[in-house]
């Protein structure tokens, strides 16, 4: 059944909100690929349902107040996109209403709280690294504090990894075969430095020139996914300035939901005079595991011994990029590398931007799902190219397996130790 939306009052997003829900037609088939109506079992709690409710908040039916405790439920891990038949462009809808919704909401002063702490934080790596520390002298009172900030706390490790400084520049070894342009990252750059510097590795030893902007900011995903649209949008137009887009082959991201993020600068500036430039540089973006197995890498060394590796689908690399097989062909140029897939293995771990915070029960229960699916395929190694999944999934996997954790690893820092040959063959 079609629906019209009046559009006039919805602003620039008017249109592309409206066709999204027009183009669905409620099958159905978005219910059993949705995270939270798996572990709910709401209609409202599924993408078929929250289109409707978001209808009726956009033709004034419904007050949005009635609605968002059902939106702020949605992961946005765009499982729905990839498995519906009318293709219903679901970030088309989501994102932008809860940008138009925030102005109409109230939030308690907990809650405003804990949203500026992390976006304050978050999206600068020196904040966050010295959030962190501080955060651990906290840990005595753990069991006081909201669950949102327990699950803050718990998604930190042990002791922070020292920190690592990019260079501007990284010269290609041998004949150089492209120039790309790399996102560093937030979050990453506290929590895994490494992967940066495995990234890097990994693509100057295949010949390609790496520039790392010095003046880069938060690709602006996190803002964006939680309704805060002018902050999302001064971040995109900051990051339009400093990339030479024009001059590189690709903008490389190696977090997923950044990918997905710098994907979607063309939404997040519609209407605005930069849009067309959005769509220049939106057209650049690849994720680095995309972008080797177009680019042709050279296969690692052999392992000595078989090794299984079970390879995790990030939900905005994998629904949000359609980027399925290219990581899982990079893994198997590696001989004695036995990859299996994970049960259910397309369904969100839990880990999307803020969503542990924001919706601890639900992200742990999804989280422990994925957890019993992977250690099920008895693993030596989980792989995967997002940051958010590694941590989620590793904390997870420590409370169900104790001390037999399959090593946890992003995608690009596996194929640097394989080159190297310091990669163990046995956890």
């Amino acid at each position: 059944m079609k629906h019209a939306i009046r559009t006039e009052n919805l602003g620039v997003y008017g249109p592309s909100m409206a066709s999204a829900v027009q183009a669905c037609v409620h099958c159905g088939f978005c219910l059993t690929n949705c995270p939270t109506y798996r572990v709910m079992g709401q209609e409202m709690d599924s993408p078929r349902g929250r289109i409707i409710l978001m209808k009726e908040v956009l033709e004034d039916n419904v007050p949005v107040e009635q609605v968002l405790p059902h939106v702020d439920r949605c992961l946005g891990c765009l499982a729905c996109e990839t498995h519906c038949p009318s293709g219903v462009h679901y970030r088309d809808l989501l994102s932008p209403f809860r940008d138009r919704a925030e102005s109409q909401r109230s939030r308690s002063i907990l809650d405003q709280i804990k949203r500026w702490l992390v976006m304050q934080t978050l999206p600068y790596p020196g904040r966050f690294r010295f959030a962190a520390k501080f955060a651990k002298l906290g840990k005595p009172f753990r069991p006081l504090m909201p669950a949102s900030f327990r699950a803050m706390m718990d998604l930190l490790p042990a002791s922070l990894p020292k920190a690592e400084r990019l260079d501007a520049v990284y010269k290609p070894q041998g004949k150089p075969r492209a120039c790309v342009a790399l996102l560093a990252g937030c979050a990453q750059q506290v929590l895994a430095p490494s992967i940066n510097r495995a990234t890097v590795d990994v693509l100057v030893r295949n010949g390609v020139e790496v520039l790392v902007p010095p003046d880069q900011q938060c690709c602006g995903a996190l803002a964006w996914h939680i309704g805060l649209g002018d902050d999302a949008r001064r971040k995109a137009l900051a990051n339009l300035d400093a990339f030479p887009f024009r001059e590189v082959d690709a903008i490389l991201t190696n977090a997923a939901g950044c990918g997905s993020g710098l994907s979607e600068y063309p939404l997040m500036l519609q209407g605005q005079p930069e849009e067309p430039r959005a769509r220049e540089f939106a057209d650049k973006v690849q994720d680095v595991s995309a972008f080797l197995a177009q680019l042709g890498c050279a296969p690692p060394p052999a392992l000595p011994t078989e090794t299984v590796v079970a390879y995790h689908d990030a939900c905005h690399l994998s629904h949000g990029q359609g980027v399925r097989r290219q990581p899982r062909d990079l893994l198997l140029s590696i001989e004695n590398l036995k990859l299996v897939e994970i049960p259910d293995g397309e369904i969100c771990c839990g880990s999307a931007g803020t969503y542990n915070i924001d919706q601890p029960d639900t992200a742990a229960q999804l989280g422990r799902l994925k957890a019993e699916g992977i250690l099920s395929t008895k693993p030596d190694y989980v792989v995967m190219g997002n940051i958010g999944c590694l941590t989620q999934i590793d904390l997870h996997l420590k409370k169900l397996a104790h001390d037999e954790v399959p090593q946890v690893m992003h995608t690009i820092e596996f194929l640097a130790k394989a080159y190297s040959g310091t990669l163990s063959t046995k956890t």
